[in-house]
């Protein structure tokens, strides 16, 4: 799907591929690209053949790349497809930008480039009027942006599963904390070369990026610094949490110990008293070894827990 906006006289005019022909600043939304549609455009747009067999290839890592009329670079993001903020999704972005055109090819639909859209449509001067370097700004801003929300979520969940296991420890606990973690390496392994593509767009001197844009994508580097402090805060609470799961582990485990071990020396001294007094041997007075078997059996284990909670094992 082909979607064209075209700036004309001060106005956008949104539309299909019949405005590709048009004269004016373009900005051409490609979704779900095939060879015939991307073929289309490098001919008419004269888009480098190795860019192109990216776009067909959704397995790019974020990068900037220049070639003779035009910038290509490769942008990704996330969004959260249910209420488990580690079940993202990726979205992966190729641009094409040139002084007067910018196409965007992405394979899923992305929220934030319908903001973008809207913004277009009603300030067109303020806009594509800057030209398409700023279009370009929009969409890697309205990207990133997307970002913060996810690791709000991602760091309220940590929280609380780190009160849920001091409270009580559960094995579900171990399997939700590597999750978050393999979850945190996701994010980190796309947003750490896109903090250096970012910084190369706000430098000088990169063509098609006009001075004044390149202060609006150093905003948008800050914003990547932001998401890579906080992943990476994220991961020393991770590690925290895993921590005191293995304390409290621990803990439970050696509680179960002390008891099992209270219990025991309780009755060890039992069975060696209940063996003596059950001897068969012959007294005039059986009488008495009857009450002073009971008399042990009853005041040695109290007199066990009286002495384990003067030493506080108990």
């Amino acid at each position: 799907m082909i979607q064209v906006c075209l700036l004309k006289d001060g106005h956008v005019v949104c539309g299909g591929e019949e405005l590709l022909s048009h004269e004016g600043r373009k900005w051409i939304d490609v979704q779900q690209p095939t060879e015939e549609v991307m073929a289309r455009l490098a001919e008419q747009f004269g888009l480098h053949k190795l860019a192109v067999e990216d776009c067909l290839h959704l397995d790019q890592r974020p990068k900037l790349e220049e070639y003779p009329n035009h910038l290509f670079i490769v942008l990704q993001g996330f969004t959260v497809a249910s209420k488990d903020v580690c079940d993202v999704t990726l979205h992966e972005h190729h641009f094409f930008l040139a002084q007067d055109w910018l196409i965007s090819v992405h394979e899923l639909h992305f929220p934030g480039f319908d903001t973008v859209l809207k913004r277009v449509k009603d300030d067109p001067k303020a806009t594509m009027g800057r030209g398409m370097d700023f279009i370009l700004y929009m969409l890697a801003d309205g990207l990133v942006d997307a970002q913060f929300p996810i690791l709000d979520s991602f760091s309220d969940e940590l929280e609380d599963l780190e009160v849920e296991i001091f409270e009580r420890v559960d094995k579900s606990h171990l399997q939700r904390i590597f999750e978050m973690k393999r979850m945190l390496v996701t994010v980190r392994r796309v947003l750490s070369p896109q903090r250096d593509v970012v910084g190369l767009l706000s430098r000088r001197g990169i063509p098609h990026i006009h001075e004044k844009t390149t202060l609006y994508f150093r905003d948008v580097y800050d914003h990547l610094v932001r998401l890579y402090e906080q992943i990476d805060a994220g991961r020393d609470i991770v590690g925290n949490v895993m921590d005191g799961y293995l304390s409290m582990v621990a803990n439970k485990t050696n509680d179960i110990t002390k008891q099992l071990t209270i219990f025991a020396t309780l009755f060890l001294p039992l069975s060696f008293i209940v063996g003596f007094f059950g001897q068969n041997f012959e007294q005039l007075n059986s009488r008495g070894y009857y009450y002073a078997m009971w008399a042990t059996l009853i005041g040695f284990p109290v007199a066990l827990v009286l002495w384990f909670k003067h030493n506080q094992w108990l």
